[in-house]
Parts: C-alpha cells; structure tokens; sequence
C-alpha cells in the first residue's frame, strides 16, 4: 500500500515540478528567512533537506552553512531543482525517501522538512529517521499543514487536500506530531501556530489541470457544511471561491 501512495508522489510532483519551484506559497521570503531565524547555521555544519521539492529551504541555508544535502523521492523534481539552482555549489542532490534515509547515524548538524510531511505515508518512520541521522544536540525544524484536533474539521480538511491531490496522504494533528517527537527523543524547543490564507484558484491549479475537475472542487468548497465554512475562513464572492485559511505549525526540536 505505501509503495503505491509514494508511486502517486513520484507521478504528482514529476508533473507539477515547476509549479512547485515558481510556488508563491513555496516561496515565502519571510518563512524561509525565518528558518534561518530558528536554527542559526554555523558555517561548519552539514545540513540535510528532506523532500525538498522545489529546494527553496536548501538555497536558503546554503550560504550559511558547509553543506547542504537536498533529498527527495522525486527524481524528476530533483533533476529541475538541480537545474535552477546551479549557482549554489554547496548543494548536493540525492533522491532519497524519506522514511528509509540513504546515511549513516549522527550524520547531520541540522535537518530540515518543509511543507511535506503530509505527503509520508508513515509519519513515524520519517520521524524515527530523522532522529537516527540526526546529531546529539542537533536541530530538527520541521513546517507543515496540520488538521484542527476536532475530528469533524480533521476529516474535512484532509478530504479536500486528497480530492485536489492524490498524493496527500494525512496532515497531523499537532498532538499527534507532538506524541510521535516524544517518542524519538526530539523535545519540542520552540514552536509557532498559524493560520495560513491560500488563494483558491492557485492551489487548485498547483495540482488540477482539468477545468471540469477545478470546478467539481470548488462545487465541495461551496458545499462545506457551515461549521467547515467558518473554521476554514472559506469566502466566496459571486459564486467562486476566493480564498480559505489553513493551519500550519512550524517546530524546532532539539535531538537528547
């Protein structure tokens, strides 16, 4: 089963690669300049990216550290990061899954995940890894959507990021993710809670080509019972869906 769910992961982002590069969300100056805000890099370090999709994390650490590896298990997102960030010397690309990591232990200074764990079919696997790979003393920054602990709004939430792509599998709550870092050793050291507004016509388009399909999406936007409407912030104008929030928590831990 879980090869199959990394099988729509791997044909997902190998058709949408670029999207993901040119991604306004992807792309936020203010988060990833606050990655380095968290984590303060020193120019020794060896740093690891996983899932880097369109490697904005590891172009922003880059200057700051030694090396940075940028892994993911997309060969063809991989190979047209690689491309557009040539310039950056200090960046090497391996594809990699990321619940089964190609290095040895205790390899990392820092290691850093960015807007994919709900792509990982088994979070604690990710986890475990990332503990294993990991420093004594090193830093894991993680960001990620996240479901609202109420069950009704969890289920809403993550059938709508399934519906628009196949290749979601489950967004968290944060006390899932919180028990799962417990488990492997990794305190919470620092976090932030917040909501994240998406313009609806481009997430949709991030993923759906097919304007049929576009539509049927936001008819189950328009659809959402009442209590989703307001917890998701969901505003229409004319008939269309503008914009709805998310939620997104961002984590530093600190390996025991």
């Amino acid at each position: 089963m879980n090869d199959d769910v990394k099988k729509r992961v791997q044909e997902t982002f190998s058709r949408n690669k670029e999207a993901y590069v040119q991604s306004k969300t992807h792309n936020n100056r203010t988060d990833l300049e606050l990655i380095s805000e968290w984590l303060t890099p020193e120019k020794d370090w060896t740093v690891l990216d996983i899932a880097t999709g369109g490697g904005h994390v590891a172009r922003q650490l880059s200057s700051s550290v030694s090396t940075v590896f940028a892994t993911d298990i997309t060969k063809d997102m991989l190979q047209n990061t690689a491309r557009h960030l040539q310039g950056f010397p200090n960046i090497h690309y391996v594809v990699a899954d990321a619940e089964e990591l190609p290095f040895i232990d205790d390899m990392f200074d820092a290691v850093t995940c960015r807007i994919a764990p709900h792509h990982f079919p088994s979070p604690e696997n990710f986890i475990k890894e990332t503990a294993r790979v990991l420093k004594p003393g090193g830093s894991f920054l993680m960001i990620d959507n996240v479901a609202p602990e109420d069950d009704e709004l969890d289920s809403f939430y993550n059938q709508f990021e399934y519906i628009r792509d196949p290749s979601h599998c489950r967004a968290l709550k944060v006390s899932e993710w919180k028990r799962l870092l417990a488990n492997y050793y990794l305190p919470v050291h620092r976090e932030l809670a917040r909501r994240k507004q998406m313009k609806f016509s481009d997430w949709v388009s991030r993923t759906v080509k097919e304007k049929p399909m576009q539509d049927q999406i936001e008819r189950w936007f328009i659809n959402a019972p009442e209590k989703a409407k307001t917890y998701f912030s969901i505003i229409e104008q004319n008939h269309h869906i503008e914009t709805f929030e998310i939620d997104e928590w961002k984590i530093l831990t600190k390996k025991q």
